[in-house]
């Protein structure tokens, strides 16, 4: 089931305008992350998609799904699965049963025969690897466990879109990790369309086939997830996709300067601020001609198959950050408080009409 909004809008009387008017289209069986800061709209989008909050009528906006258009239907006729942050599980009742309370609640004529419920539900246990706990009950459950039977009862209804709002934002770092990576193959296994919120860039861009990223309101850009890295729309989605370096200076005659620190740059003479990722910093015991930015190590954490250096100068408004690959940190046997000089690689600007300009560094 394919989503078109199209003019969506909300606004909270004197609290402001939480949604201008937004367009987005998701294609059928197509995951999309709405990602964004606290504040942004995307969770308020998510629920005006549900049927949860009404959208403004000024401009008159309009949900499809599909061709059927559900502006004004009602929550529980669009059927819709929704798992929320927090699992909403009945405490009182097994793993079994929360699954398929959904299904035993429906009015007589729409509802499955018991033995349709109990093939559905087993089914759906089994899709989330949750068979062997049908008669537990929640509490007995970890929380990624609870977060899947939670998924699981959303699904018995055979939604026709599935929205997902922070769903693994209240568990720790490696079960977020496993259960999204499950999420994207349960989503491959049954096709469904899908919306999900998250605050979480690298979730966002594990997960999604496309990324909505969301400020005050508006839909900045969406994209793939290479495409949103590699080619943002402005620097909002630059800086929201990771850490940035900044280096802030006056341009004269081909070299920018701040401070003992100077970069040769092909740009026009006036002040200028550039944006380096954290992998297009390279360190090195002796300038270049081109460059000579003098830096003080002052961290060294080593991350899984990287090694993340945060470095600082008092040409630096903020210390810098600088990702190295094993073997250079052994060649350069790094320590704390030892001068090296950075290497830009490549750096990037954004211009007052949010256009980017990319140049690699001469090195």
């Amino acid at each position: 089931m394919s989503i078109r909004l199209t003019d969506i809008a909300k606004h909270y009387g004197r609290a402001g305008r939480a949604l201008e008017p937004v367009s987005l289209e998701i294609a059928e069986g197509e995951l999309v992350g709405l990602l964004g800061p606290s504040g942004s709209g995307k969770t308020t989008l998510l629920r005006i998609i549900a049927g949860l909050e009404a959208p403004d009528r000024a401009p008159a906006g309009r949900i499809l799904f599909g061709d059927r258009d559900v502006t004004d239907v009602h929550v529980r006729d669009r059927r819709i699965g929704f798992v929320f942050q927090h699992y909403a599980l009945f405490r009182h009742m097994t793993v079994f049963d929360n699954v398929a309370f959904g299904l035993t609640v429906l009015p007589r004529r729409e509802r499955p025969s018991s033995g349709e419920i109990r093939a559905r539900v087993h089914r759906l246990l089994e899709m989330v690897q949750l068979e062997h706990f049908a008669s537990r009950y929640p509490a007995q459950l970890s929380g990624g466990q609870q977060q899947r039977v939670s998924l699981a009862r959303a699904l018995a209804l055979r939604p026709d879109v599935l929205l997902l709002d922070e769903p693994f934002g209240a568990l720790d770092a490696k079960v977020r990790q496993e259960l999204r990576r499950w999420l994207r193959q349960l989503h491959d296994e049954l096709g469904f369309t899908s919306l999900f919120v998250t605050h979480d860039q690298e979730e966002a861009l594990e997960v999604s086939d496309r990324v909505a990223v969301m400020s005050q309101g508006r839909i900045e850009q969406i994209d793939t997830p290479d495409a949103l890295y590699r080619t943002p729309a402005n620097r909002f989605v630059f800086e929201f996709l990771g850490d940035v370096n900044h280096l802030e200076g006056e341009v004269r005659n081909g070299v920018l300067t701040c401070g003992e620190a100077h970069l040769a740059v092909a740009l026009p003479d006036g002040p200028e601020e550039l944006l380096l990722r954290p992998h297009e910093v390279r360190l090195a015991q002796a300038p270049t001609p081109e460059a000579r930015l003098p830096v003080t190590v002052t961290a060294i954490s080593p991350v899984g198959a990287e090694v993340r250096v945060e470095i600082a100068a008092d040409w630096l408004v903020e210390p810098w950050l600088a990702t190295l690959r094993h073997a250079d940190y052994e060649r350069l046997e790094l320590r704390r408080g030892q001068r090296l000089f950075v290497i830009p690689r490549r750096w990037h600007r954004f211009s007052a009409d949010a256009t980017q300009q990319r140049q690699p560094a001469a090195a």
